[in-house]
């Protein structure tokens, strides 16, 4: 809550719902002032409440919320707002880091003379672990304690760490390990869709919005809460109370009808979905779904989409609030006054879901009935494929005359194949927190089981569901059992595969594959499959529903035409086809049925608490923390310097070298890989000099607390092609001048050493994927000033700026193929009087021959707020300068 609101237009109201009353800014007051507002995208008057209630004259105006009302106008806008969520979301590979920068930014404050305790949330922040368990064990009962065992003994330093920041901090709760993936815990616990405050012995009812430091935080708006992801850096401020700035965005539109046809799934129409979204274009805009198709998807299939928006490229994909958000809000065990409130809230406002659709920047239909079952992949979310095409779509992949290749396997009676599937994990958020697609895949275990069909010797499976409700309605469906008889027992709560924490693959097979260069396949039921995400050695990805895993785990491959090929053969010598263990859409709905709101009582009612092993962590003491040198885990960052003076135009940048030439589609896991270190690249090369063993290295993304590690990892992606060095995979350059091909990291400490700065060239879509803020910290950290692309995606720019990394764009029509950049060339950047949103600027590239040639690229500092940040050297030097000048006055 605004605690001095000015409330220029008066629109402060009351509503009473079950005896409670409630103050609330009101959007019809508004439009009394404001004109028609009806028409306005449901998002946006969202937006416009939150400008309404933090109104005061500086940071938020009048001009701002009349802004707000003329986007009808032209259905677009260049004006600046300030977003303030009411929360912020974190998982803990991100989390971490964050809690290590506040920690670094308190000793700094302390430093510049000030209170460490003005390094403080002021808005409530949740933290849940689930990035950190890793599939170790699997295919066994005892495979979830296990490695819940395992991560507790890897993770033991990084999680007392957060049990001090717990103790340290206000405003900060921490969901301990073993219990569910953050957006699976958003959904069905933490989100309100409309939050209540006190202030002044008043309560204060406002939508539910938030940031997150993941970037599938967007699957909260299935329940109609506002939220996307951002970086760590950006959330950080956002917790100190800075301002989210962003530009008024467009807003498209998504009219869905009809209904899905018979044994379709929210996996088939969320890859549909995506698919659509990514071709026409939406990075950077909301995407807000409307028609009587929304009739027809339940909250949990509305979340499927919404968690997927930035694989489709949007800031959020929207759901706006109607009764099957309140029977949700209800399933799930949300209390009745809640309920009520959410109801009477909307309608009041205006943001209840009626016939009457909004106005929108641009208008997409799909008829839900044209929907296919399909997969995505091998490498892309957005390259959706019929089932039926699966086979052509990897035989595609496979250099020529490779296809029919195989691979002997020591010890076993079988050879591996290319295509064969090695992974099949019913895993992610995404499609877990759907009870649809999960009861449709037990069924399918079970009519497998029925049918005399069992999981192939080479595919490893596992369960990672992401909350304990999960198994809880999985048993009384009697469903348990059969996905175990199938080895897909419990691995953990958490995201496991989906983010590359698969683990060692089944037995030999790691050696079969690498000896031959065989093209296996995962399948799995997450968001992702970017090159060496899932598991280093898997080149080919499918994203599937949850039953579609089982049905692969049982063909054991990828080149099959589930539609009319056997998935194998019974006992009885007859084929079995996957429509004899496909269910229908009424056996679904009947274990659907079982689903009861006290489960989701039961296992969240203590949800904060832990088991014995959280709760007996040592809780390290202070309100700054005791830096340990010796840590592998946890290190002082050296982010944090205030400049004394600050620069008022753009400084130049002399004779730069590029570190790297970069193509399309370049995402945050090639930038900054989350799974496993290798031990003869820079990071490993660290940890074993710091006396840790290759088996304890653990994962870049349980690393993130520690610079030293993070930089070294930087760009070090097995699968990064960086043109410099053709014809070579991973994180490779040549030093220039001379051409010696080293690591990225040992080239950037050879140019540090001369005092060279750095740059580098990508092609369109850079940055794309997880919200990862070390993609940015760690090419800071390499001494890179500038990133020149062709286009950025949302999260990723954000980051740069964030880290005071100034991101350029190419004019339209102009690469780094069109400047024939080859990696051998200067770069200068030339100075410029001002510094202003979105200005041109030049930069002179000198090739090796000596000739010279002068290029204009945009400035990606798109607002005010975002010069004034790079001009601090980013968002939390901003942040920690107002705290320090503020503690001398």
């Amino acid at each position: 809550m605004n605690k001095h609101p000015h409330d220029t237009l008066k629109t402060c109201r009351q509503l009473t719902v079950g005896g409670e009353n409630y103050q609330y800014y009101s959007l019809m007051a508004a439009a009394e002032a404001l004109g028609d507002i009806s028409k306005l995208p449901f998002t946006l008057r969202v937006l416009l409440e939150n400008l309404l209630r933090f109104e005061d004259g500086e940071t938020v105006t009048v001009a701002d919320i009349k802004a707000v009302a003329s986007w009808l106008d032209t259905r677009r806008s260049q004006h600046e707002i300030a977003f303030r969520p009411a929360r912020v979301l974190m998982q803990d590979f991100t989390g971490v880091p964050a809690v290590v920068d506040l920690a670094a930014m308190r000793d700094a404050v302390a430093r510049g003379g000030g209170d460490p305790q003005q390094v403080n949330p002021q808005v409530p922040v949740d933290l849940v672990i689930d990035h950190s368990v890793m599939v170790d064990s699997y295919a066994s009962p005892e495979a979830f304690g296990s490695n819940v065992k395992r991560e507790m003994e890897r993770n033991f330093e990084r999680y007392a760490f957060l049990r001090w920041g717990q103790t340290a901090f206000n405003n900060f709760r921490v969901v301990p390990p073993g219990t569910g993936i953050c957006h699976q815990v958003n959904l069905e616990y933490l989100g309100k869709t409309v939050w209540v405050s006190e202030h002044a012995g008043m309560k204060f009812a406002y939508p539910d919005t938030l940031v997150g430091t993941d970037s599938h935080t967007t699957m909260i708006n299935g329940l109609a809460v506002l939220g996307w992801g951002v970086g760590g850096i950006e959330a950080e401020a956002a917790m100190l109370g800075q301002p989210i700035s962003m530009l008024l965005p467009e807003v498209v539109g998504v009219r869905l009808t009809g209904a899905l046809s018979e044994g379709v799934t929210a996996t088939d129409l969320v890859l549909t979905v995506t698919e659509m979204l990514r071709n026409f274009g939406v990075v950077g805009k909301f995407v807000e779904f409307c028609g009587s198709g929304l009739d027809q998807l339940p909250l949990a299939d509305r979340a499927t989409i919404a968690n997927m928006s930035p694989e489709f490229g949007a800031t959020c994909g929207f759901f706006p609030i109607d009764q099957v958000t309140i029977d949700y809000l209800r399933f799930t065990g949300r209390d009745e006054q809640s309920c009520a409130l959410v109801e009477a809230y909307a309608k009041e406002q205006g943001l209840w879901r009626t016939d009457a659709e909004p106005v929108f920047t641009d208008m997409l239909e799909l008829n839900l009935a044209d929907v296919t079952p399909s997969l995505a992949g091998p490498k892309r979310p957005q390259d959706r494929v019929d089932l039926a095409g699966l086979r052509s779509a990897f035989d595609a992949i496979v250099p020529a005359g490779d296809i029919d290749k195989t691979s002997p396997v020591a010890g076993a009676d079988y050879a591996l194949r290319q295509g064969d599937v090695v992974i099949a994990a019913i895993t992610s958020c995404t499609n877990t927190s759907n009870p649809a697609v999960m009861m449709a895949a037990g069924l399918v275990a079970k009519k497998a089981l029925a049918k005399g069909l069992l999981t192939k010797p080479w595919v490893k499976t596992s369960l990672a569901p992401g909350s304990k409700v999960v198994t809880d309605y999985l048993a009384a469906a009697g469903l348990r059992e059969p996905l175990n008889t199938l080895g897909f027992n419990l691995v953990g709560y958490g995201c496991t595969t989906c983010i590359g924490n698969s683990g060692p693959l089944r037995g030999p097979l790691a050696a079969a594959i690498d000896a031959a260069g065989m093209t296996v396949a995962s399948v799995l039921s997450g968001n992702r499959n970017f090159e060496g995400r899932i598991h280093p050695l898997i080149k080919a990805n499918w994203l599937a529903s949850p039953p579609l895993v089982v049905a692969f785990a049982l063909a054991g491959t990828t080149r099959i035409d589930l539609s009319c090929e056997p998935l194998g053969i019974g006992p009885d010598g007859e084929p079995v086809f996957l429509k004899d263990i496909w269910p229908t859409n009424a056996e679904v709905a009947e274990m659907v049925a079982k689903v009861s709101a006290q489960m989701f009582h039961q296992e969240y009612t203590d949800v904060f608490k832990g088991d014995e092993a959280w709760r007996n962590l040592p809780i390290p003491a202070g309100q700054t923390y005791a830096w340990d040198e010796s840590s592998t885990y946890v290190k002082e960052p050296g982010f944090f310097a205030v400049r004394e003076k600050l620069a008022a135009g753009l400084e130049g940048v002399a004779d730069a070298r590029i570190l790297a030439l970069l193509g399309d589609s370049i995402t945050t896991d090639h930038i900054s890989p989350a799974g496993a270190i290798k031990a003869d690249t820079p990071a490993g090369r660290y940890l074993l000099d710091h006396g840790i063993a290759e088996t304890d290295f653990n994962s870049y993304g349980s690393r993130r607390g520690n610079h030293e590690v993070m930089v070294r990892g930087t760009f070090a992606n097995i699968r990064l092609r960086n043109a410099m060095v053709s014809g070579t995979e991973g994180g490779f350059t040549r030093l220039i001048p001379g051409g010696e091909v080293m690591s990225i990291f040992d080239a950037a400490l050879r140019y540090a050493e001369s005092a060279t700065p750095l740059v580098i060239f990508a092609g369109k879509e850079y940055g794309t994927g997880s919200s990862r803020d070390w993609a940015a910290k760690g090419t800071l950290l390499l001494g890179v000033r500038a990133v020149i692309a062709e286009s950025f995606e949302r999260i990723h720019r954000s980051n740069l700026i964030g880290m005071g990394i100034l991101p350029l764009q190419f004019k339209a029509g102009e690469s780094r193929l069109t400047l024939g950049l080859d990696g051998t060339e200067v770069v200068s950047l030339r100075a410029a009087a001002e510094l202003v949103p979105g200005q041109d600027v030049t930069l002179t590239v000198q090739h090796e021959s000596g000739s010279s040639r002068d290029v204009v690229v945009t400035s990606r500092l798109d607002t005010a707020n975002e010069v004034e940040y790079f001009r601090n050297g980013g968002i939390l030097n901003y942040v920690l300068r107002g705290m320090v000048e503020g503690a001398r006055e």
